[in-house]
């Protein structure tokens, strides 16, 4: 049996975490949890998970999140051309990583 599931953020979405209070930009989707198996597991498993990342004031970081804690963030604005081009490499179909990742 095939289950679909349907993410509700969408690649390149600004995303707020209600708990742990940042900002983001969604990256990549995963169906469900595909994190580290070694490590404790959510109490969800079966939702979304996002790979958000995450600017701040020194840098930035990837988390991983899932759907049920993450909102859209309609009041941010979207990334400027010199924000993109300082933490994102962007290749030509227009997939953004960040500097520290590859693209695949």
């Amino acid at each position: 049996m095939i289950e679909n599931i349907a993410a509700r953020f969408a690649l390149g979405q600004i995303v707020r975490h209600r708990d742990a209070d940042f900002r983001g930009l969604v990256m990549d989707v995963d169906g469900r949890y595909a994190g580290d198996p070694a490590a404790p597991g959510p109490d969800r498993p079966g939702q979304p998970f996002y790979r958000v990342y995450v600017i701040g004031e020194e840098g930035g970081f990837i988390a991983y999140a899932a759907e049920e804690v993450l909102e859209a963030d309609v009041g941010a604005a979207p990334l400027t051309a010199k924000q993109a081009a300082q933490w994102f490499t962007v290749d030509g179909r227009g997939r953004h990583a960040p500097r520290s990742q590859p693209i695949h």
